[in-house]
């Protein structure tokens, strides 16, 4: 980030930089500026946005009354900015390719946006210090999901900030006041999380992957596979994989089934993994 200018300025908020092909004045733009204040959109001439990768997070806007899962690359440069596009754009599936096959998230890298055919557009990643182009295999099919969570792991330990949107003058707040009483499928995924120290914003993304924004809007065994994903992340780094599933299958779904309460098998499934007590097994 550049010194702080003193004096009048714009406020200091985020630069968002929108995904989408658009052709003016004999020049074929990729991205653009809109600002809410004034319903303009700023087309923006340059293609390549060089910076520091902070984090990368699914967001749902509402757009003509349906809700829109975006992802929000932050990138942190002479500004603040956020290249917000589409979860099922050509540009998104481009740059997670791209971007799962970088390692360390602490130099800087460019992000490029190429037009191609009709309105898609392309995501191309440069290394800016030997100006190379990170290559990667296209598949239509990849785990993009898996992507963005390990991508995330990766980028756990680097700098965060509140990400604050300049919003039309004219929206006015919204109360929708809701029941107190807590969905038991909610309060289930709230206590695991709470027990594993879960990231709230992995649940999210989880959610919104299977079109909900609560647990309770999904079928039990969906939200049973949820928990089992909270629970095996958890695992991650103090068991390999087969040991964590299968004893994760045995102490905790076997416990469950036989009437035990699941938090109080979990919490014996965790001291054994963790190596601390020998298993208790179910009755």
């Amino acid at each position: 980030m550049g010194e702080i200018k003193l004096g009048l300025g714009n406020p200091p908020l985020p630069i968002y930089l929108y995904v989408d092909k658009e052709v003016a004045d004999n020049y074929t733009y990729a991205w653009h500026h809109y600002d809410p204040q004034q319903d303009k959109k700023t087309l923006v001439a340059d293609r390549a946005l060089t910076g520091y990768i902070s984090e990368i997070k699914l967001t749902s806007k509402d757009f003509k009354g349906k809700e829109n899962l975006k992802l929000d690359i932050v990138v942190l440069a002479d500004e603040l900015y956020v290249i917000r596009s589409g979860i099922e754009t050509i540009f998104t599936k481009s740059f997670l390719l791209a971007a799962s096959l970088i390692e360390d998230y602490n130099k800087p890298l460019t992000i490029v946006a190429n037009p191609g055919d009709e309105k898609v557009v392309f995501c191309s990643i440069f290394n800016p210090q030997i100006r190379q182009r990170i290559r990667y295999q296209w598949d239509a099919n990849a785990d993009f999901a898996g992507m963005i969570e390990r991508i995330q792991i990766r980028l756990s330990t680097n700098p965060k900030y509140e990400l604050e949107e300049e919003v039309s003058s004219t929206a006015s707040p919204s109360i929708n006041p809701k029941s107190a009483e807590v969905h038991p499928q909610d309060l289930r995924v709230k206590q695991v999380r709470t027990l594993m120290d879960y990231p709230i914003d992995l649940i999210r993304e989880w959610l919104q992957f299977q079109d909900a924004k609560f647990p309770s809007q999904l079928p039990a065994s969906k939200v049973d596979q949820l928990v089992k994903t909270i629970c095996l992340a958890w695992a991650a780094d103090k068991a390999d994989p087969y040991r964590a599933e299968t004893s994760y299958e045995q102490q905790v779904l076997g416990a469950v089934a036989s009437g035990t309460d699941e938090i109080q098998a979990i919490e014996g499934w965790m001291n054994y993994v963790a190596g601390l007590i020998t298993p208790v097994s179910s009755r």
